[in-house]
């Protein structure tokens, strides 16, 4: 392993306990839970910032190779019989020395619990493209690996075009305030329109997060959307998958 992996090797680095919630993300279409994301939680279910503050530039090789280890080793236990089932996990780009070397921990961790790589998904934020080369080859090779990738809070800033133009991910959540109130808004129907209608031609599913009503999940299943999160659904559930209310969707049309 290159000298510069020592600091992100084992994650010894960060002391702060945590667990992991767990939310599901649903395909409208089929009625099935396509995957299930892993969001950081105090032991006890406190909110992710009672574990974030503690994450500063020295410690968060440390902690990103923490939960990437824990939301595989709680989801590996959680999922049973569910082996086709994703497990979305958030990594922190400025994380990652070097893709192949500081990947080895998750490797391990998915073969010693037998969850495969081609059903984790590794999400970053927009906002935390700060080297686009430099995350462009973390993606690349993650890909290369059989693991799949998705940008979140796509639309929310400048970068996501220009980087969907060099390397196109395999999910983009589009910006909870792009679909905020969408059954209602013109304006925002046009855009998401338009956003999914890009992604479906670059090969990108889009994915529509912080759903909250059913007029929402509806006018975006009817703007082509057909992966969807949010607490309409289900809310995370601390340390347990929740059981997406997929019927209420239903009930409503």
């Amino acid at each position: 392993m290159p000298e510069a992996c020592q600091g992100c090797r084992d994650g010894a680095d960060f002391h702060i306990p945590f667990s992991m919630a767990f939310q599901p993300i649903v395909d409208v279409v089929s009625k099935t839970t396509f995957a299930h994301e892993a969001l950081v939680r105090g032991i006890a279910g406190e909110g992710a910032g009672s574990v974030l503050s503690a994450v500063d530039a020295q410690n968060r090789y440390a902690f990103d190779q923490q939960c990437r280890v824990k939301a595989i080793e709680l989801a590996s236990r959680l999922y049973g019989a569910q082996s086709d089932v994703g497990l979305s996990i958030n990594f922190l780009p400025n994380a990652v020395y070097e893709p192949r070397a500081c990947i080895r921990l998750t490797l391990a961790a998915a073969a010693r619990t037998k969850f495969s790589p081609k059903n984790i998904i590794f999400e970053f934020t927009e906002g935390e493209i700060l080297d686009t080369a430099h995350l462009l080859n973390i993606l690349k090779t993650y890909r290369e690996m059989g693991f799949r990738t998705a940008i979140d809070d796509f639309g929310a800033g400048h970068a996501g075009l220009a980087l969907l133009a060099k390397f196109q991910p395999d999910i983009a959540k589009l910006d909870m305030d792009l679909i905020r109130n969408i059954d209602t808004d013109k304006v925002r129907q046009t855009i998401v329109r338009h956003t999914v209608s890009m992604l479906h031609d670059l090969g990108v599913i889009p994915l529509c997060e912080g759903i909250e009503t059913a007029g929402e999940a509806r006018a975006l299943e009817d703007l082509g959307v057909r992966l969807m999160q949010g607490y309409f659904f289900a809310r995370p559930s601390f340390e347990a998958l929740a059981h997406p209310a997929l019927g209420q969707m239903a009930a409503t049309h």
